[in-house]
């Protein structure tokens, strides 16, 4: 069996037709004034899912999360939760829960009393609060730090806090508007397989806004991608990454090469493209496109091999000099610049720590992958 990447769990409602969405949205528009933030949306996210919105900062994912809270109101359309109509509900009102990225902690309570907070405006009785509090604390690794005060954590710990305070209330679902933005690199790291862990245990539906391409890839089950106010793509991490729909999804997410070229010859689900650095065989990722189309074959720099000499049997090659070289410890990217002018990009694993008789500037190359390596889109 073959797959798209590894999978990360055997759970995929959006496979099953019989499966009702925990959260849909039907033909959302909101417009503030002439401008139009989400246009015309229909998305559907299923109970216990890690779903994340991803895009460009104005594309539209805050709008649309914020719509679904309950601060904004759709101009058209509607917002469904559980088959209920949200229209008309207030904030205060709705199963939802928001996570803001600057936390928004009382500075003058203790760790403890923030995450009570929302437990005590509902009324809930003071032993069954201590109670709900006592077991966030342990759930966030955060016992010991009960009496303490917000500007006596870490970064690290007062986004737990903020994450307690709000899965206090037992949320249908969680909304977290950039939650982890305030963290340094490898906080956010550590921080996002917490979140992964800790949704998973809660059995929450999660509904992320980053504009992280890999914060998006590492806590989803799925991703949409977003481009001025619609949704371009729908997928699992693995779908985004190896099957983009259009040049837009492969550039946003990671790195691309894309070679243009006009459509030679089709079959056997593959594209023939002419370009200006000879022949491409890509893979076909839906129909076939016409004879003589203009495409763009997309493929990732890890997809590629690097060598001095062409292999024989290689189905794709492509000859330049390199350009730049940059060791990044894990990998060492190589920038080569083909006889078109073009300036594409290959990775090479470091698998060793002494590398025999290194490629270095200005050295002809060659750059090899088999057909399957990438694929051919028409947009």
């Amino acid at each position: 069996m073959q797959s798209l990447g590894n999978i990360r769990r055997s759970f995929a409602p959006w496979d099953d037709p019989d499966a009702k969405p925990h959260i849909s949205f039907r033909n959302v528009t909101k417009r503030f004034g002439d401008f139009t933030a989400v246009d015309n949306l229909s998305l559907d996210v299923y109970e216990r899912e890690f779903f994340s919105l991803l895009g460009p900062s104005g594309c539209g994912k805050t709008t649309l999360l914020r719509m679904l809270a309950g601060f904004e109101e759709p101009t058209e359309g509607e917002i469904y939760l559980d088959g209920q109509p949200l229209k008309g509900v207030p904030p205060h009102k709705r199963p939802v829960n928001m996570m803001f990225q600057s936390y928004a902690l009382f500075p003058h309570m203790s760790v403890a009393d923030n995450i009570a907070f929302g437990l005590r405006q509902d009324g809930m009785e003071r032993g069954e609060r201590e109670e709900r509090v006592a077991q966030m604390l342990k759930l966030v690794k955060l016992e010991e730090f009960a009496r303490r005060r917000p500007h006596q954590l870490s970064g690290g710990q007062r986004q737990r806090v903020a994450l307690a305070r709000a899965v206090a209330k037992r949320p249908k679902l969680l909304i977290l508007d950039e939650p982890l933005g305030a963290l340094d690199k490898k906080l956010r790291e550590e921080t996002q397989f917490e979140l992964m862990d800790l949704q998973q245990e809660l059995g929450l539906t999660f509904m992320i806004v980053t504009h992280d391409q890999e914060e998006a890839m590492t806590m989803s089950d799925r991703i949409a991608v977003m481009d001025r106010g619609v949704i371009v793509q729908t997928g699992t991490p693995a779908e985004i990454y190896e099957a983009p729909n259009t040049r837009y999804v492969a550039d946003f997410i990671g790195s691309i090469n894309l070679l243009e070229g006009k459509v030679a010859g089709c079959g056997d689900g593959h594209v023939t493209l002419d370009g200006a650095d000879g022949q491409i065989v890509g893979g076909l990722r839906e129909a076939a496109p016409a004879q003589g189309a203009t495409c763009w074959f997309a493929i990732r720099p890890e997809k590629m091999q690097v060598g001095r000499t062409r292999p024989e049997d290689a189905v794709n090659a492509l000859e330049g000099e390199v350009w730049d070289i940059a060791y990044l410890g894990d990998m060492t990217i190589f920038n080569v610049r083909l006889d078109s002018g073009k300036v594409i990009q290959a990775a090479v694993l470091n698998r060793s720590r002494l590398v025999e008789d290194p490629i270095g500037y200005e050295e002809r190359i060659w750059l090899s992958f088999p057909a399957d390596a990438g694929i051919v889109l028409e947009r």
